[in-house]
């Protein structure tokens, strides 16, 4: 009767009931977890992405807003050389002592406003007519100004001391304003090539599409490597507010933005693809996450509830072959769940992994320091190179043979400190001797005006730290502080060893920093140290070498610049061996 009662399936059994529950439950679980996904993954994912598409075309005007004042900044130092007036209306005049020596002095005062640090195509002098009267550079034939002139509103936009940056099919973008004096009568007009190279560089959007800048008159200033304009020049509407985004009929993401400052337009092209690329991985994750889980939780439930029936159908099994003759059957009580021992193998692998992870990861954060350290340096080199050539050419133009043969030897030895191993440290001492073989070279162009004095601690010779730390910091002084102060210009540079601290002062008599340049620059390097982001490249002087540093001593670094009493400017560098400041 036992026997028989035991034969008898039930209309469920135990492995279906089982089956059943953990599906309802992973229903519940596979279906929260969709819900979850859409409403708080992949539609807060959609609008941060469409966001952060308006802001990169809100960085690109603003980086051309930035570049704009770099050269409207370059010729208001250009024109407030009083010199420019001393020829009056500016004309072009035949080949003779007058021409020559008008043609120097215009151009000397284009390159006491340039320096060294300015990336620029040309610098164009014309007369009042618009005729080309001396040029920055001259390797090609500047743009006309005439059609310029031509123009009712341009014309009287350059007649009331404002400026316009004028682009032609062909021509190069132009930075043009007039020559005036403060009793408003015009001289000449002054144009400002711009390097299409570095338009292009500054209206780069990465990877995400192609990117147009209009004028103010619908007119196409500058496009970068992958735009086609031709191709997207139907699609492209004229701005209705400041910015936005809209798409087109071929499903492009179109976002724009206007600066106020410029009139120019940024018009960010972007497929639907590439903009809402995000978005669909997640949906494309959830909906295979979705599947395997399916697929997974089916199969595991089908193994488990095995294992968990097989003990029972076993012992029913040995139950029904209980008899009176072998009433000492034995049961089987191997194990044959061994998941804890699978778990901890699978454990265990993936400590491994991760450690292996750890050490690639280490490794590449050591490479992109190396990377951006190397990168910020050489933007430094070019510039000084370019200044000291050009003494070394008016040396050799004056004929002073011995000037130019020690100048090249400082320049040699300049030049071989630069190159060598840029990604490499260097100590205090060779630094000290990099900045003598500068200070050197200039002092040929400013003979007995110039003064300095290096007083250094013999302790602090061997303190390891960037390339090209001092120097820039001297070249500062020399370009802008001694501006507005009368000679002998001095500076003095100080360099002290005590307590597990250094510290180096740069200092100066010349005009001082302006107070609100000052917190300027300082909020700078603070807003660009404390980012997650490498810090940006584009900085020629205070901001660039205080990243480098930084780069190298993180929290033990303090900077800090200010104004002397009696006059004069100090920069501050103090730096801990051991211990973090902050």
């Amino acid at each position: 009767m036992i026997r028989s009662f035991l034969r008898k399936r039930p209309q469920f059994s135990l492995r279906g009931r089982l089956i059943v529950i953990f599906s309802l439950l992973l229903a519940l679980v596979l279906g929260s977890f969709l819900i979850f996904t859409n409403l708080l993954v992949i539609k807060p994912t959609k609008e941060r992405t469409i966001k952060d598409t308006l802001l990169a075309t809100a960085m690109i005007s603003e980086r051309l807003d930035d570049y704009i004042d770099t050269q409207n900044q370059l010729s208001q130092r250009i024109l407030s050389n009083r010199a420019i007036f001393s020829f009056g209306a500016l004309t072009r005049k035949s080949q003779s002592a007058e021409a020559l020596n008008q043609n120097r002095v215009l151009s000397d005062i284009m390159f006491q406003a340039v320096g060294p640090s300015q990336n620029i195509r040309d610098i164009v002098i014309y007369g009042l007519k618009g005729e080309e009267v001396a040029t920055y550079i001259g390797y090609e034939a500047p743009p006309p100004l005439k059609p310029v002139l031509a123009d009712f509103e341009w014309r009287r936009r350059l007649q009331t001391s404002a400026y316009l940056i004028h682009s032609g099919e062909g021509l190069p973008v132009s930075f043009i304003r007039s020559i005036i004096d403060i009793n408003g009568t015009v001289y000449g007009y002054l144009s400002i090539l711009m390097d299409d190279t570095d338009l292009r560089k500054l209206s780069d959007a990465g990877n995400l599409g192609s990117v147009y800048v209009m004028d103010d008159r619908d007119g196409l200033v500058i496009q970068s490597r992958s735009g086609d304009f031709e191709k997207d020049r139907g699609n492209i509407r004229p701005a209705a507010k400041e910015q936005g985004i809209y798409t087109d009929s071929q499903n492009h993401y179109i976002a724009y933005y206007k600066s106020s400052h410029t009139g120019w337009t940024v018009y960010t092209v972007i497929p639907r693809e590439s903009v809402l690329g995000s978005v669909n991985s997640v949906r494309n994750i959830a909906v295979i996450l979705f599947v395997s889980l399916t697929l997974f939780s089916f199969l595991y439930i089908h193994f488990t509830s095995k294992s968990l029936v097989l003990p029972i159908r076993k012992l029913r099994r040995q139950v029904l072959q209980i008899s009176y003759s072998n009433l000492s059957l034995k049961t089987d009580s191997r194990l044959y769940n061994n998941d804890f021992f699978l778990f901890n193998e699978a454990f265990r692998e993936l400590l491994d992994r991760l450690q292996s992870s750890i050490e690639r990861e280490k490794l590449a954060l050591h490479e992109e320091v190396m990377a951006r350290n190397s990168a910020l340096q050489a933007q430094i080199a070019p510039h000084f190179i370019h200044n000291v050539l050009y003494l070394i050419s008016i040396a050799a133009q004056e004929n002073r043979t011995n000037v130019v043969t020690e100048m090249c030897k400082h320049l040699s030895e300049s030049l071989r400190y630069i190159v060598s191993s840029p990604y490499q440290h260097v100590t205090l001492r060779d630094e000290i001797e990099h900045t003598k073989h500068y200070l050197a070279l200039i002092q040929q162009k400013y003979e007995d005006d110039l003064e300095w004095e290096i007083d250094m601690d013999p302790a602090a010779e061997s303190i390891l730290l960037p390339r090209l730390i001092i120097q820039p910091f001297v070249e500062n002084c020399i370009e802008h502080a001694f501006e507005q102060t009368d000679p002998p210009w001095r500076i003095r540079i100080k360099i002290k060893l005590y307590n597990g601290l250094w510290a180096i002062e740069i200092s100066d008599n010349g005009q001082g920093f302006d107070e609100e340049d000052i917190k300027r620059t300082l909020e700078r390097i603070k807003a660009e140290s404390s980012a997650e982001q490498p810090v940006k490249i584009g900085s020629m002087g205070i901001v660039n070498t205080v990243g480098r540093l930084e780069l190298m001593y993180r929290n033990r670094l303090f900077f800090n610049m200010y104004n002397g009493e009696n006059g004069g400017a100090t920069v501050q560098i103090i730096a801990s061996m051991t211990k973090d400041f902050y």
